[in-house]
């Protein structure tokens, strides 16, 4: 789709249905030169493109930017045209997406229901087909999580967690192939040692049992393909999730002029952390990887990436923060465990459904190979 007939799309829809947070069909970054060959993608409205502004999830921060983040340079780069930012909850801080003072993304799959979080409004312009791919970040699966409420394809490249980091960048997409082509990746198939795992890791949750029912059908569909399948336990107690939940709200202590409940408690939180305490968090962050290598002996985990449907908008946010912040994890009790080890991870749907491979022992190349097969094999 080129930007006009974006800007033609756009405009038969309001910004609850089409997800953007800002467009001008007069204002795009890239010359379209280059292997994406012009592709369109929109930039999350966390990252900054020159001569757009930036909101962060906030109106009264909307700010032209005069430098463009280095993420979607190499889009620009490699021949991509940046059209304008979609929507995305404050500062990028939550599973749904809620945006201070601007429409909230409804979810096309299931109207007045939430698209996920943060990235919300790359998820809701990919599953209207406004775009082939959007720009996405991901800190604790805000890639993954709209994707799975939206029927998407949603890729957490491997990136380098230490140092409490759990955050990297990457897109959501209809299928697997164009997240191939924009990571510029050669996926890989052979043999693989996948753990399933059906219980919750970060909280109390009870799981859908149709979400159960695909994730036994795609085990399964692994087994006759010839992976070895094993189930597998909890790879941790509490502590690990909150050594991320620390780290998080260390993350946010230093935040200013924030708009929802929610951000000020977790900024709140963050600054009553002593220097030692954020050291032991951090160490704690670290140390996951390690943990979960030595409790799991697979390549894979084979999970759900939601637990349930996705709420009603507003559904979270109506709650007190600390509340809010429970239910949040109790709905996405699996995609963290990645943001702390750096593994790649991806959602990809299953009659509808998310399902969620995460590599242990392996790269971003076999993950996309196996989320490649899946999607294949259930078309």
């Amino acid at each position: 789709m080129s930007v006009a007939q974006l800007a033609d799309r756009l405009a038969q829809l309001s910004p609850s249905e089409h997800g953007f947070a800002w467009f001008d069909p007069e204002i795009t970054a890239g010359h379209g030169v280059g292997p994406l060959h012009g592709m369109v993608i929109p930039a999350k409205d966390l990252n900054d493109v020159a001569g757009m502004p930036t909101a962060f999830g906030n109106a009264s921060r909307r700010a032209i930017a005069t430098e463009t983040d280095l993420f979607i340079q190499n889009l620009i780069d490699r021949g991509a045209i940046i059209a304008g930012k979609t929507q995305t909850s404050e500062l990028g801080m939550t599973a749904y997406c809620e945006p201070i003072d601007m429409d909230a993304p409804s979810n096309p799959v299931l109207p007045g229901h939430t698209p996920g979080g943060s990235s919300g409004g790359a998820a809701v312009a990919v599953a209207r087909s406004l775009v082939d791919a959007a720009h996405a970040s991901d800190g604790g699966g805000s890639i993954r999580i709209p994707a799975a409420a939206c029927g998407l394809v949603g890729f957490k490249p491997a990136h380098d967690s230490r140092g409490g980091n759990p955050s990297t960048q990457g897109f959501i997409t209809r299928d697997v192939a164009t997240q191939v082509r924009l990571h510029a990746l050669q996926p890989r198939t052979r043999r693989l040692r996948i753990g399933v795992l059906a219980e919750p890791i970060h909280a109390n949750s009870l799981v859908d049992a149709s979400f159960l029912s695909i994730l036994e059908s795609t085990a399964h569909l692994l087994e006759k393909a010839g992976h070895e399948i094993v189930s597998v336990p909890l790879p941790y107690g509490a502590w690990a999730f909150e050594a991320y939940t620390e780290v998080f709200m260390m993350k946010s202590a230093g935040l200013t002029n924030l708009g929802s409940p929610l951000t000020r408690w977790l900024s709140e939180q963050g600054r009553t952390l002593s220097p030692s305490a954020r050291q032991s968090c951090v160490g704690a962050f670290d140390s996951v990887a390690e943990t979960v290598h030595g409790a799991w002996d697979i390549d894979v985990l084979l999970t759900p990436t939601l637990a349930f449907t996705p709420p009603k908008i507003g559904y979270f946010s109506s709650m007190p923060p600390e509340e809010d912040f429970r239910a949040q994890t109790q709905w996405t009790p699996w995609a963290t465990l990645f943001n702390m080890t750096g593994g790649a991870a991806i959602s990809v749907p299953v009659e509808g459904i998310g399902i969620h491979l995460g590599g242990v022992r392996v790269g971003n190349e076999d993950i996309l190979g196996l989320a490649a097969f899946v999607e294949g094999a259930v078309a």
